[in-house]
């Protein structure tokens, strides 16, 4: 029994005793193997035949094949010494000044206008006239280089009068300049018409990434060549994508394709390397044109294709153009004003479901709500008005006549009231005006120009009876006739010229003066440069070496440009018996280039770096001229009674008002200056006062085309000081002197406390 027993637990035990024996054995014999291995001789070369030991046994703890006395060194414990990292530059980031740039935003299209010598003048302007201001980007290319170009446009000359080698060029200069900027380009002649705003709805429904030559197909001369080519006559658009294709090929155009006309020249390259045939129709989308008959009038085309076409040619000359135009311009005009109509009938539909009813729509539709008034201050006055008399006069009388522009608004208003009664009320009613029995206008800021006129009219019904009748009726004239006016660029970088005139009484004001502008200034490093200008008359002239009126000033300018190493303070001495703004500037002018921007300011003006910035950005070389309108502060004697005076003040009501009456502080380049100053000669020289009796405002107003830009300026203070208003001027600039003291003494309140005080003081 104890043997079957032994024999039963050796059955069971047995498989493991065996393998952990295996396991020992292979152990051993794997160990006896790696050290036969690792303890060759040193020069016994270890090649293919101890290929096979090395891969039949793993070496333990085996890093690499290096030699032993190698790899105890690398497991030596080494101390590695602390290096702290420098932080590198970081790298500047490029970033485009416009955010359309930066996204690789494009415009929508792109004009190239082809036009000649002959016809640039003309046509050329006509075209300018009736499409540049529909559209972004009108170029005109032209073969020959006129020495004058029309006011106005952009002309791009190739030198050669070749039409197959201006067209290759103009393809050329596209790709070179424009290609990355826009989608589509659109290619006329100047003896046609383009309706400029359908073409832009044209491209507007167009996919930009289409491959397309779209305009009027036609054969080819001779027919010996498939496909269709775009008559230049009529215009085309090119896409991007194919201007892109065809860019590789262009030269290959210009030498193997030969063709006596431009457009036929264009159709062979686009068709030989792109494959693509011009189309008129594409995806719905129809290019629509109409030929001109000679001697046709625009007025009396009656047919769908003339009043659905994008271009109309052949146009023979401007007088033509300029009729197309107005006839076209009428088309969309009433377009417009029949969508208007049918918007104004479907929210009074919508409006009669709403919790309100019909009261929910403002009047009249679309436009915007009254002003509401937060305070009794903000309530809107109105104005009294009879067709001869107004009740509500600039000078402040209760009465005055009605005339100039306010005489045409009311006789306007009412024609309208009139034209509009009738529209309603004909044929059963036809009404006739009789007389204006009350008027009343005000304006609204938000709205416009609200009326409530009380007329008494005549009716006649279609039987020939007539009665009169009264009839109230409202109208409004609203602030929707808004333009967007295209301004050159200006940049900020711009060094401003400021120019101070001093006189025997502004010495007191220069030190205050010249501490303002050392801080706002010199200290800051401001880009501008200050020249003071001193005006002697004829007798402190004579005594300028014994008793110079102005040496105290000039000790000044020497200490401030001791103190400020790098200010240079220049001044320049005038000696006249009549101050005058033109002829000072006459004599600084010639001292300075034309690209000069200048400040003509009083020693009185406080300014610092954001008007300076301001002056740079509204001033434009031959665009425009700015004059600021300064924050004057009142007399503090008035606006201070009996008050300790603050160190400094702010744009509050009761410490000053905006000057609209001063006209002394004006931005203005040397070139606009000179020019301007040209065209006055003739005046001058039949009556040299003149000279004296305008100052810069008058003359750029009554001498220039420039815009004479007006605004608030915030950031330009000046104190208070009694202007000595000179009477040989202007009657109306001794007029507005003379305003603008009375004005700059106090506020009403102020005035009206002061006199209430004196009076009492009188009464005891």
């Amino acid at each position: 029994m104890r043997f079957s027993l032994f024999i039963s637990v050796l059955r069971s035990l047995g498989p493991v005793i065996i393998g952990v024996s295996l396991g020992f054995t292979l152990s051993l014999l794997s160990v006896h193997w790696t050290e036969e291995a690792c303890y060759l001789d040193e020069g016994e070369d270890v090649t293919s035949g101890q290929d096979g030991l090395l891969k039949g046994a793993r070496k333990p703890n085996s890093i690499s094949t290096v030699n032993e006395v190698e790899s105890e060194e690398d497991f030596e414990p080494r101390i590695v010494p602390y290096k702290q990292v420098q932080p590198s530059a970081p790298k500047k980031v490029f970033r485009a000044k416009y955010i359309s740039t930066e996204l690789g935003m494009r415009e929508r299209l792109f004009v190239g206008v082809l036009t000649s010598k002959n016809t640039i003048n003309t046509l050329g302007v006509a075209v300018n006239r009736t499409i540049s201001h529909h559209l972004d980007t009108v170029i005109f290319f032209t073969g020959s280089r006129n020495r004058k170009v029309p006011h106005g446009m952009f002309v791009v000359s190739h030198g050669d009068e070749r039409q197959i080698w201006n067209m290759f060029q103009t393809i050329k200069y596209i790709l070179e300049h424009y290609i990355n900027e826009y989608d589509w380009f659109y290619f006329v002649q100047d003896d046609a018409y383009t309706e400029a705003d359908r073409v832009k709805a044209l491209v507007e429904h167009l996919s930009m990434d289409r491959e397309l030559y779209m305009g009027s197909p036609e054969e080819f001369i001779g027919g010996e060549m498939e496909g269709k080519y775009c008559y230049g006559g009529f215009g085309y658009l090119l896409s991007r994508s194919l201007l892109l294709r065809l860019q590789p090929f262009l030269e290959n155009c210009r030498n193997d394709i030969l063709s006596a006309r431009p457009d036929e020249w264009l159709g062979r390259c686009i068709i030989d390397y792109t494959n693509k045939n011009c189309v008129s129709e594409y995806e719905g989308l129809k290019y629509h044109h109409y030929e001109l008959g000679k001697n046709s009038d625009p007025s009396k085309e009656q047919s769908e294709q003339f009043k659905n076409a994008l271009t109309v040619h052949p146009v023979s000359d401007p007088e033509q153009m300029y009729r197309l135009h107005r006839h076209f311009t009428e088309i969309e005009l009433q377009k417009t004003y029949d969508e208007i109509a049918k918007l104004q009938a479907e929210i009074k539909n919508v409006s009669v479901v709403a919790f309100e009813g019909n009261r929910s729509a403002q009047w009249p539709v679309g436009i915007n709500p009254p002003f509401e008034p937060k305070s009794r201050f903000e309530v809107l006055k109105w104005e009294y008005f009879t067709e001869e008399e107004i009740y509500s006069c600039i000078d402040g009388s209760p009465k005055c006549e009605l005339r100039g522009i306010d005489r045409m608004d009311v006789a306007d208003v009412i024609d309208t009231a009139i034209a509009e009664l009738n529209k309603k009320y004909m044929p059963t009613l036809h009404l006739k005006k009789q007389q204006l029995i009350n008027g009343y206008r005000r304006f609204d800021p938000i709205r416009g120009m609200e009326y409530t006129l009380d007329l008494q009219l005549e009716v006649v019904n279609q039987k020939g009876h007539s009665r009169s009748i009264t009839k109230r009726v409202h109208l409004v004239r609203p602030l929707s006739r808004i333009e967007i006016i295209p301004m050159p660029y200006v940049t900020e970088a711009t060094r401003v010229h400021i120019i101070i005139p001093l006189t025997l009484q502004d010495r007191n004001f220069v030190n205050h003066f010249l501490e303002v502008f050392a801080s706002n200034a010199f200290e800051t490093n401001e880009n501008a440069i200050l020249t003071f200008l001193f005006i002697y008359d004829p007798v402190e002239a004579q005594q300028v070496n014994q008793n110079d009126i102005f040496a105290s000033v000039k000790a000044q300018i020497n200490a401030y440009e001791r103190k400020y190493s790098t200010v240079k303070i220049p001044w320049i001495s005038v000696k006249t018996e009549t101050p005058s703004q033109i002829k000072f500037m006459d004599i600084i002018s010639k001292k300075h280039p034309v690209d000069t921007l200048f400040f003509l300011a009083k020693i009185t003006t406080n300014m610092n770096s954001e008007f300076l910035n301001r002056c740079r950005m509204n001033s434009i070389n031959n665009w425009q001229v700015f004059f600021p309108i300064h924050f004057q502060e009142f007399n503090p004697d008035v606006a201070y009674h009996n008050q300790p005076r603050p160190a400094t003040v702010d744009l509050v009501k009761d410490a000053g008002h905006f000057d609209r009456r001063s006209f002394e502080e004006s931005c203005f380049y040397n070139s606009d200056y000179m020019t301007t100053r040209t065209r006055m000669v003739a005046d001058v020289q039949e009556n040299e006062e003149i000279l004296e009796s305008l100052d810069i405002y008058d003359m750029f107003v009554k001498y220039s085309g420039l815009h004479v830009f007006r605004a608030v300026e915030p950031a330009l203070h000046q104190q208070y000081h009694y202007q000595d208003c000179n009477p040989r001027l202007s009657e109306d600039i001794y007029h507005r002197c003379v305003q603008s003291n009375l004005e700059g003494i106090g506020s009403r309140s102020q005035l009206a406390m002061l006199l209430f005080e004196q009076e009492q003081g009188n009464s005891t």
